[in-house]
């Protein structure tokens, strides 16, 4: 059975740092890469970062670039998300989920991927107050 499982979330301050974990079982970093999305109550789910953890290429959304960073431990079978100066506009539910590698080609872009993911997380509330 394949699932994966978010954790890390929390209420944070502007300015503050969280860490997000998504463990994963009944696959291997070989199948998928793994993406981190966020979807924000009223606004549709968009993708934030992702890893292609056989080649260690990473992928970042512009609005977090400089800010997250994605990475990823085989023996864990665990991908991470550090957050750091958060604002509230990263206020939303993040989740983790499968990316075809082949998505993450060329001219790439998380609208696409966002609707290929095949499996989801069930998502870890961010929460960033002012």
């Amino acid at each position: 059975e394949i699932r994966l499982v978010e954790s890390g979330g929390g209420l944070v301050q502007t300015g503050g740092s969280l860490r997000l974990s998504c463990a994963f079982s009944g696959f291997a970093f070989d199948d998928w890469a793994i993406g981190w999305f966020r979807q924000a109550p009223g606004k549709e789910r968009e993708g934030v970062s992702a890893i292609n953890a056989d080649d260690n290429r990473t992928y970042y959304a512009d609005s977090v670039k400089g800010r997250f960073t994605v990475s990823s431990d085989y023996a864990k079978n665990t991908v991470y998300l550090q957050m750091n100066e958060l604002i509230p506009e990263d206020t939303a539910i993040y989740y983790c989920g499968t990316v075809p590698f082949h998505l993450l080609e060329g001219a790439w872009s998380f609208k696409k991927i966002v609707r290929w993911v095949d499996y989801w997380g069930r998502g870890t509330q961010v929460t960033v107050f002012s």
